[in-house]
């Protein structure tokens, strides 16, 4: 099936909705509720506003849905560039669901264990390695993502080779987390360009059909 505008257009909103969804959902509760090095501060954040630790919990589920949404989508729009490649990203992301899904139980024992700080500490440290486990294939589907882009023809290559290198961002920095080199810097806040641009693109611009 030839690339159309109509499923880029799709494909691109369905992408753009990760972002808040993803904000909210992942990178909110550590922000908003957790105090690092005063678990006390923290247990009273959460109890002060719980329906907003649910909500954003929720959030992170929904994130998931869509981003199964979001490549089947980019599956349509690429698999005639590379059927393998194609069936590798959407397979990285199918891994990358279930792992993310799941872990937003410790988030859910969290709730349940904010009588114990011991236990609140731990249900957080363990969401946190969740996230960076799930983090390496959110990585890795970019990789085959960014190859179909730069040799389709009808997307810059340029959004292709930033996609490649927005791969290796969240390998780095889930590695890193893993092997506790405390950096002081995350990766992918400068590694992340191709996705943005990927999405601009599909959104503004759609494909070239010719």
């Amino acid at each position: 099936m030839k690339p159309t505008k109509k499923l880029a257009r799709q494909a691109g909103f369905l992408y753009f909705l990760l972002i808040p969804l993803g904000v909210f959902g992942i990178m909110f509760i550590p922000m908003q509720f957790i105090d690092p090095g005063d678990i006390a501060s923290t247990i009273n954040n959460i109890e002060t506003d719980t329906f907003t630790f649910r909500l954003s919990i929720v959030s992170a589920l929904i994130t998931q849905l869509v981003q199964i949404l979001v490549v089947l989508a980019l599956y349509q729009l690429l698999k005639s560039v590379h059927k393998n490649a194609a069936v590798l990203m959407v397979i990285s992301i199918l891994i990358a669901v279930p792992i993310a899904m799941l872990n937003e139980l410790n988030h859910f024992a969290v709730l349940e264990s904010l009588g114990n700080a011991e236990q609140v500490s731990l249900f957080l440290e363990l969401h946190e390695y969740g996230v960076s486990i799930a983090q390496i294939f959110w990585g890795v589907w970019l990789f085959p993502m960014g190859y179909l882009v730069y040799k389709s023809g009808f997307i810059p290559k340029i959004i292709g080779v930033l996609l490649c290198i927005a791969c290796f961002g969240y390998l780095g920095d889930s590695f890193a987390f893993f092997l506790d080199l405390n950096l002081g810097f995350a990766f992918s806040d400068s590694t992340f360009a191709g996705e943005i641009a990927l999405v601009l693109w599909l959104l503004i611009k759609g494909v070239n059909t010719k």
